[in-house]
């Protein structure tokens, strides 16, 4: 799944270059016109194709998070033990979270390799302010094409994405079985503790 997300952090990079359209697209139109853009960046910028930790956390930090909406991710990821967590500790678990990811596929950037993303039009979306893109990465050399959807919400700022599934398995699914064995084991804090703790050794790690 890392590879794939880190694919996914690609399409959504080059997004903050055009800010004034961006809040306006529809979400299949977001993800489709970006991807050009993007794979444009990934094969001139030789400091990203070989793995430029600073410029590549700058990227992401930059122009990708802001498509991100982390507080939901987090809500979601965390279950019925989020409306445990008193305000200080949901910022916390948001921050870590975000942190957490960004740490986790940075390096997946880098792995880009002439994949070809296709994006399947919305039939219709109407007034809808949720809905789900659904996109297929062709790979190379046989192998088979992988899907990828994303769950996106409509904010007053453009279309934020608050999950994403790869080949049916989804990341914030994927994350809320370990958040809820830390949470039962060592409280809210625990798991604030066990996030830092982590993002603390992914930091060490050049």
């Amino acid at each position: 799944m890392k590879r794939f997300f880190g694919i996914i952090l690609l399409i959504f990079s080059n997004l903050l270059v055009f800010p004034a359209w961006s809040a306006d697209l529809a979400p299949d139109r977001l993800v489709d016109e970006t991807v050009k853009e993007v794979i444009e960046i990934i094969q001139k910028d030789e400091q990203l194709k070989n793995g430029n930790k600073e410029k590549m956390l700058d990227l992401i930090e930059t122009k990708i998070l802001p498509h991100f909406n982390f507080t939901r991710m987090t809500q979601l990821a965390m279950g019925q033990h989020w409306s445990a967590a008193v305000p200080d500790q949901q910022k916390k678990l948001v921050d870590e979270f975000r942190t957490l990811l960004v740490r986790t596929y940075s390096n997946a950037l880098t792995s880009y390799n002439h994949e070809t993303i296709k994006v399947n039009p919305l039939k219709q979306l109407g007034n809808n302010v949720e809905t789900t893109v659904r996109t297929v990465v062709i790979q190379g050399n046989g192998k088979e094409p992988v899907p990828i959807d994303y769950s996106m919400e409509k904010k007053s700022d453009g279309w934020k994405v608050y999950d994403v599934t790869v080949a049916g398995v989804s990341l914030v699914t994927n994350y809320r079985g370990s958040f809820n064995s830390q949470v039962r084991k060592g409280g809210v804090e625990g798991l604030i503790k066990t996030l830092s703790d982590k993002n603390k050794s992914l930091e060490g790690k050049k």
